[in-house]
């Protein structure tokens, strides 16, 4: 455990409030009064912003302060969950006495609320830093106007520039019943940025952003400077491109954002809670080929500085770097504590939730493929006629299929083992389980993507980051506007 964040957590959350180890203790002798399987309590404190940039003048910014404390008892399958904006004795005694009506006929003594055991596993993946508070307004406002200025320099045909700049700040304490204390404090910037271009009276858009767990002085001219770079490549490469064709062919993957296929089409369907209650593709299939050989895909919340990095998850449990599927074979799933219990597995690191006023569930965090050992360059060459997505829009999947549909933002004809022209208005349309046994060749370029990934489940959001080498997929069928 983080010593530091720990006295920050408590500074924040529990000394302003009145509140203390003993109090906590009491809250949980009255849930665990009844025969629950499992209590915690979720302190937050969050400062946010958000400042918008169109036609070369900041229009439009906001600003959000928020805190309070969820209060959840898990019994069997069942759960049972309230929360207050109001951090105190009278409001936690309020919600625990709501919460434990789903218990069970018994009783349990209340643990003792202590910190972390000794040697238990902590990391130290980001500093805490304060984006928010630690930068002038117009130090913000500036960031955003070189971004501007990075991106007009770059071509005439740059017409419109559009950027956001957000920051979040967050504090935040879990206490559990079985007397585990832990804190994390967690900062995040992040900047988008739209680029319209105009040739010949045909207008093109491209769109980037970047970011990680830092304060806003990560954003340095050359980072700015090769976020413009990218925006501005794609526009004016859309300017150029022909209407897609449409039919089944052999498609080729980016490294680096593409992974969003990844992350959509399989990585929710190897979340414990579809599993457990078998609504997942993957429902029953530890150890079973899934994927061809040389398939091997990670989530991993230690990487540093990372968007989908934490240094604990929601329920107080460092995060890790676990092995979802192996060289094709299925090894396992990403668990919270209640999944896990109920399927009699290792806990993973991966609860998740986006406030106080959420519950947690199984999350990804940071969700990747990794190397192979063809080159880039070598996989194009083995195409005959196919499709090069170098980038990904949006896309969504059906978790119980495993069917998904993703459009690319930047995508290319290949044709005699070249890429040849760009293409525009292209969508894949496909089945994450068949899609990865038809990887055929792995690229050796794997990349993560630059820090702007959301993932969305059940009305929760929560930041992520997704990563891979080049991928070759055969029989993909691809959607185009030809």
């Amino acid at each position: 455990m983080n010593p530091e964040a720990l006295s920050t957590a408590r500074a924040a959350l529990l000394t302003p409030y009145g509140l203390d180890d003993a109090q906590l203790q009491r809250v949980f002798g009255e849930i665990m009064a009844h025969d629950a399987d499992y209590a915690d309590l979720y302190f937050q404190y969050s400062r946010s912003e958000s400042w918008s940039l169109e036609e070369s003048r900041v229009k439009s910014g906001s600003f959000n302060i928020d805190q309070g404390v969820g209060v959840r008892v898990v019994a069997g399958e069942k759960t049972a969950f309230a929360y207050s904006d109001d951090i105190g004795y009278a409001s936690l005694s309020d919600a625990a006495r709501a919460t434990r009506s789903i218990a069970r006929a018994g009783g349990n003594a209340a643990a003792r609320i202590t910190p972390s055991k000794a040697g238990a596993p902590s990391h130290g993946l980001y500093e805490a830093l304060d984006p928010v508070s630690g930068f002038s307004d117009a130090e913000k406002v500036r960031i955003l106007e070189r971004l501007e200025s990075f991106a007009r320099a770059i071509d005439p045909r740059v017409k419109e520039v559009m950027g956001r700049l957000s920051g979040d700040y967050e504090i935040v304490l879990v206490a559990r019943h079985d007397g585990h204390l832990a804190a994390d404090v967690r900062p995040l910037v992040h900047i988008g940025l739209t680029v319209i271009a105009e040739q010949n009276g045909r207008r093109e858009q491209g769109h980037i952003g970047g970011g990680g767990r830092y304060d806003y002085a990560y954003f340095t001219d050359d980072v700015l400077r090769g976020i413009a770079a990218a925006g501005v490549r794609e526009a004016l490469i859309n300017l150029d491109a022909r209407p897609a064709p449409a039919g089944e062919m052999t498609v080729v993957l980016g490294a680096g954002w593409p992974g969003i296929l990844l992350h959509e089409a399989v990585g929710h369907s190897l979340e414990g809670d579809f599993n457990r209650k078998g609504s997942s593709v993957f429902s029953n299939r530890i150890g079973e080929r899934i994927a061809a050989p040389g398939v091997t895909v990670i989530d991993d919340g230690t990487l540093p500085f990372r968007r989908g990095s934490l240094n604990i998850d929601d329920e107080g449990n460092p995060t890790q770097r676990n092995v979802l599927i192996e060289d094709g074979i299925l090894r396992g799933y990403m668990q919270d504590s209640m999944n896990a219990r109920l399927m009699n597995a290792p806990v993973t690191g991966n609860a998740r939730r986006e406030s106080y006023a959420h519950i947690p569930m199984p999350r990804m965090t940071n969700t990747y493929m990794l190397n192979g050992d063809k080159s880039p360059e070598e996989i194009i060459r083995s195409v005959k006629r196919g499709l090069y997505a170098a980038n990904f829009g949006g896309g969504q999947v059906d978790t119980t299929s495993g069917k998904f549909v993703f459009s690319a933002s930047e995508a290319y004809m290949i044709e005699d083992g070249k890429i040849s022209y760009p293409v525009i208005g292209a969508t894949l349309i496909g089945n994450g389980i068949e899609s990865l046994k038809h990887v055929t060749m792995i690229g050796n370029d794997m990349k993560l993507d630059g820090g702007y990934g959301v993932c969305g489940k059940e009305g929760q959001s929560v930041p992520v980051g997704v990563g891979q080498p080049t991928l070759c997929i055969e029989g993909l069928t691809v959607g185009g506007t030809a």
